[in-house]
């Protein structure tokens, strides 16, 4: 990377450049004849005894230069996310334990996958797609997910890049501005990379975690059935449950998923788009933000990043939002709980098909360290926290109108249960049936009102009414 030597003004390459913003201004401080004295006070006072220390203040800027230098290169065009830094982030996480699948694992699946399928022909009304089951690597499943949490992650990056940007704009000592060249891109990249960092940081362990394509309650990787091999495995040690009955139970859950994604076309756009609405909503505290970046220890190259984990991004929640979010989850609770209520009919036969029930029910309603972690990123948690209260509705559905009658009620979106069908499961038919009344009459009504039939009197008056009775 070249620097600017000397004192010499850098050149309008260095200071347009977002790719290296850096450059102008570590190579002013460190060209030939640094003096720690001729730094702004600011930043003496800020840098405390190691502003006296030329070469404790050489070996800072330098590992600062490398750290903010390599996030700033790999930034792609005007994406309020680095990308690349999240590809590169994830991969540290998984790249040293992400097992290929053997052979005799993939036909393990393959068979596992068979049996489900024909399991859950008898569950629901739902048919499958034919195609077998995906075997995935870790790496491989971040790969299929990534154009889906795209989707869901740059509407609130774009509010963390701009307030980033603002906020150390504004605490940035005047002294240094024109070291700095063009501070707004450099400072939107800043916020890029450091977003980066924290979605590859959560993915990583994301893709360690997840058992499936489904395995969150989104369609991550569309309708195509997928399960991460090593992530199954290692959920089913310790369960003291034979391996082949836990990988038949996850297959069940992910063919469930998918089987309702692919037959509810709406239900997929609904689902990922009220994610997209609830990101689009977040407005980031800018005054926690400006504090935070008070609080940054220039001496420590690494306190930037500290801040991620201390919730720096942690929006603060609107009225509206939180209306939304009640929606999302009632949406995430009645696609978990049919998925539970079908694939405990469909598994009624295996052995331990209470236990993994109980299990995955748990699973689902805690998450895990790395579902927290991405939790804390968008201020969304993909939880469906009434999750037995919905499996309850749909048993009861199920037990009144059968698997075909279950079933449709998700034919049209306004037909779905609310919060109240979920208190109380068994009122819900006869919810339906006063509303359904009641627009009966409405429509009627209006009928008649468009006919004219309200113009005609329904009595006529009396002829020997009196004028005075009149």
């Amino acid at each position: 990377m070249a620097q600017n030597p000397g004192n010499n003004p850098p050149h309008d390459d260095d200071e347009n450049n977002p790719q290296d913003p850096f450059s102008a201004m570590f190579g002013q401080l460190f060209g030939g004849g640094f003096d720690p004295k001729d730094l702004p006070p600011q930043l003496r006072e800020a840098l405390g005894a190691q502003a006296n220390d030329p070469a404790a203040m050489q070996r800072m800027m330098q590992q600062a230069q490398a750290m903010m230098s390599a996030m700033m290169q790999s930034t792609p065009g005007d994406s309020p996310v680095n990308w690349k830094l999240v590809s590169d982030t994830a991969l540290q996480s998984y790249a040293s334990d992400d097992p290929a699948p053997s052979e005799a694992r993939i036909s393990a699946i393959a068979d596992a996958t068979y049996l489900a399928e024909l399991w859950l022909d008898s569950a629901t009304v739902y048919e499958g797609g034919g195609q077998g089951t995906e075997v995935w690597t870790r790496k491989r499943w971040f790969d299929k997910t990534l154009g889906v949490w795209k989707t869901l992650t740059e509407p609130v990056a774009e509010s963390v890049a701009s307030a980033i940007s603002v906020a150390m704009k504004e605490q940035l000592p005047e002294q240094m501005t024109g070291m700095l060249g063009n501070t707004d891109a450099m400072f939107r990249n800043l916020g890029s990379s450091m977003f980066g960092v924290q979605v590859g940081t959560a993915l990583g362990g994301l893709a360690k975690d997840v058992l499936g394509g489904t395995d969150i309650g989104l369609p991550l990787a569309g309708t195509t059935p997928g399960v991460v091999s090593a992530n199954v495995a290692a959920f089913g040690e310790g369960l003291e449950i034979p391996e082949q009955e836990v990988l038949l139970y996850v297959l069940l859950r992910e063919h469930a998923h998918t089987r309702l994604f692919a037959r509810v076309p709406w239900l997929s756009a609904k689902l990922i788009g009220a994610v997209e609405s609830y990101a689009r909503g977040i407005h980031i505290d800018m005054s926690h933000i400006e504090e935070a970046v008070r609080g940054v220890d220039p001496s420590n190259p690494e306190s930037m990043q500290q801040l991620l984990g201390e919730g720096l991004f942690t929006p603060q929640r609107t009225e509206a939002q939180e209306r939304a979010l009640e929606n999302l989850e009632l949406t995430l609770a009645l696609i978990e709980g049919w998925v539970d209520h079908v694939v405990s009919l469909a598994a009624a036969n295996l052995p331990f098909e209470a236990h993994l029930r109980e299990t995955m029910r748990r699973r689902r309603a805690t998450g895990g360290p790395a579902e927290s972690a991405f939790a804390a990123l968008v201020g969304l948690e993909l939880r469906p926290r009434r999750l037995r209260e919905a499996a309850a509705l749909w048993e009861h559905l199920h037990a009144e109108r059968g698997v075909s009658g279950r079933d449709a009620i998700w034919d049209h979106p306004d037909l779905m249960p609310t919060l109240q069908d979920l208190d109380d499961p068994t009122g819900f038919t006869a919810r339906r049936e006063q509303a359904a009344s009641e627009y009966d009459e409405f429509d009627e009504a209006l009928g008649k009102l468009l006919s004219g039939g309200f113009d005609e009197p329904t009595d006529k008056p009396d002829s020997t009414d009196s004028d005075e009775d009149r």
